[in-house]
């Protein structure tokens, strides 16, 4: 199936935070979401912007990836994408930054971002790793960034709310994925470690861009990240995709300029911005955003079936993102007291 290809396609490049303890009691959650500030409508409509974005990427990934090698696709992406940007910056009169300092944070946002997290997934499935348990296990980034920010930000505490939020999101990709995805977990167990080291390295990404990089524009911010992506998969792909072998079809060329054009180098912008105004834990969210998009893509454009487990995954989604931000159970709660002090 392709979304579940897909699915896994798309979390190379999104992908960031949240943790997990399911014997927190329901009233624990409660009070957190009413002493947890929500989430602002400027940052979920980034997050549900950046998520739509990403869903596309997948479709396009696909058309590069079925002539060329893995590798020389998504040195495309970041390369095409840079080149862009780069162009963008000047023509706007920003420039790209002169400080070496500024510059060792752009390329371990490129380390942490794309290269690590591409490297550990691909080798994950290379070596068997079905693709739904990989992106099963890479939304396991939320779990990581939650716990990663309580203790490495001052401003992202780990609270039951976002635990719990995370946790139901993570069952509902499950569910999204497909149950039959789990009867592979404990095979393979270095191939699984790899895709778990992508989620961590995508929550450690998050982390580091909120501490060393909020300061930058996000459109500088996301072209240095991608000048250096550039950089440190080049020699990957001289030494061993030897891209010049093959001949690509017009059809690898749009799939390769759609993901690098849209998905990557505006998305990058956009999660800078939203990196800058949402924080790093929420942030993450997108993660498990991804998979809805990419459901509606592929019913859209590859006239895929929804049967009742993927709407059952995209509900249970969306309940988890409506408690990690509270303002539904916020207003419940109101109506509620309304309701027994005017009775």
């Amino acid at each position: 199936m392709v979304l579940r290809a897909g699915v896994v396609l798309s979390f190379r490049i999104a992908a960031k935070v949240v943790p997990c303890y399911p014997w927190l009691p329901f009233h624990a959650l409660e009070c957190s979401i009413m002493s947890n500030p929500q989430i602002s409508p400027r940052a979920w409509a980034m997050l549900i912007a950046l998520a739509v974005i990403w869903a596309f990427s997948y479709l396009f990934m696909q058309w590069g990836v079925d002539e060329l090698p893995v590798m020389t696709v998504v040195f495309g992406r970041v390369a095409f994408a840079a080149l862009l940007l780069i162009f963008l910056v000047y023509a706007t009169g920003q420039r790209l930054p002169t400080s070496v300092k500024v510059w060792a944070g752009l390329a371990a946002m490129a380390i942490l971002n794309n290269v690590i997290p591409f490297g550990m997934i691909i080798g994950a499935q290379g070596i068997g790793v079905d693709s739904g348990l990989v992106s099963i296990l890479v939304g396991l980034t939320p779990v990581f960034s939650v716990v990663l920010a309580h203790y490495l930000t001052q401003e992202e505490s780990m609270t039951p709310a976002r635990i719990g939020g995370c946790l139901l999101g993570l069952v509902g990709l499950a569910v999204l994925v497909g149950p039959a995805a789990l009867e592979g977990l404990g095979d393979q167990m270095t191939g699984q470690i790899m895709a778990v080291a992508a989620a961590l390295s995508y929550a450690l990404a998050a982390i580091v861009g909120r501490r060393l990089l909020v300061a930058l524009p996000p459109m500088t911010a996301a072209t240095g990240q991608l000048v250096c992506s550039s950089l440190l998969i080049l020699p990957w792909v001289l030494a061993i995709d030897q891209p010049w072998t093959y001949s690509p079809s017009l059809t690898a060329w749009a799939g390769i300029l759609g993901v690098a054009i849209p998905c990557t180098a505006f998305a990058y912008i956009l999660y800078f911005a939203a990196l800058r105004s949402a924080g790093a834990t929420n942030l993450m969210l997108v993660t498990l955003m991804v998979p809805i998009g990419a459901v509606i893509v592929g019913a859209m454009f590859l006239n895929e079936m929804v049967g009742w487990e993927t709407v059952g995954g995209m509900a249970l989604i969306s309940l988890g993102l409506l408690l990690i931000d509270g303002r539904v159970f916020r207003l419940w709660k109101r109506g509620g007291a309304t309701g027994s002090s005017g009775g």
